[in-house]
């Protein structure tokens, strides 16, 4: 996984090196990482060498390596430099927001909003609802916008059937055959239900993992900053009150 592409260059740009290269610092304090252009007073830090032509730089930030943050500008032994991490005497310099990174399963989703359908697999839905005791409207809000009910379904992502779980979650449920409607909708209910139990209720945060993963939650410490997540999030919200409409429930007291 790679830094965002403005976040190195200026970070390449601002620190002083040979003429090939330019200093980052990796810098650990109280279990928080932060990059900058100098060693931070305080902080355990070890310097990586970047060349000046490599806009992708390596992944210092650890496992998720990208992120939504700011780039703080302050003074230290007469010069101006740059991090990540703000401290006495900084100011903002720019702020950044990470793309998803290669590999997530982030993604907005292979259905559009709109108009609800409830024939497809209605019995399925509904034992499933009953089993993990999850919404039916919300389940059927997923499937959706992930596959479009399409039993078939398999994302650029390599997510499949109606459910669109990745392999290692239908397998984790004990999935035989992903495009079996029925397996994939009771996995779904049920992968939906732990993240329930996991974020204690918090809807929000239970989509945010279904889409990006619980890696990228825990990194971020909420929802994660990549545009597909939040799509993704705001297009199963919209779902859920039409379904939940057309299926003759009362309006809901908006959620946490």
């Amino acid at each position: 996984m790679r830094l965002p592409a403005t976040l190195v260059l200026v970070l390449c740009a601002a620190a002083p090196a040979p003429a090939d290269a330019r200093t980052v610092y990796r810098c650990v304090r109280d279990g928080t990482v932060s990059l900058a252009t100098a060693r931070e007073p305080g902080s355990r830090c070890e310097a990586h060498e970047i060349d000046d032509d490599a806009v992708q730089a390596p992944n210092l930030w650890g496992e998720m390596g990208v992120f939504s943050g700011t780039l703080y500008e302050r003074e230290q032994d007469g010069r101006l430099v740059y991090g990540t991490r703000r401290l006495p005497g900084s100011r903002v310099y720019l702020r950044f927001t990470a793309v998803t990174p290669p590999g997530a399963q982030a993604h907005e989703g292979l259905g559009r909003v709109g108009a609800p359908r409830l024939a497809p697999f209605a019995a399925e839905f509904r034992a499933a609802a009953r089993a993990s005791g999850v919404e039916e409207a919300w389940l059927r809000a997923i499937a959706h916008a992930e596959s479009a009910f399409d039993a078939a379904a398999v994302s650029a992502k390599g997510a499949q059937g109606v459910m669109q779980l990745m392999p290692e979650v239908g397998a984790e449920y004990g999935v035989v055959d992903p495009f079996d409607a029925g397996e994939s909708i009771r996995a779904g209910a049920r992968h939906l239900r732990a993240l329930l139990r996991r974020y204690d209720g918090e809807r929000t945060l239970a989509l945010a993992a279904y889409n990006a993963g619980t890696g990228a939650v825990e990194a971020h410490g909420g929802v994660p900053p990549y545009p597909e997540t939040r799509a993704y999030i705001a297009k199963i919200q919209a779902l859920h009150a039409r379904y939940r409409e057309a299926m003759g429930i009362r309006p809901e007291r908006p959620a946490r």
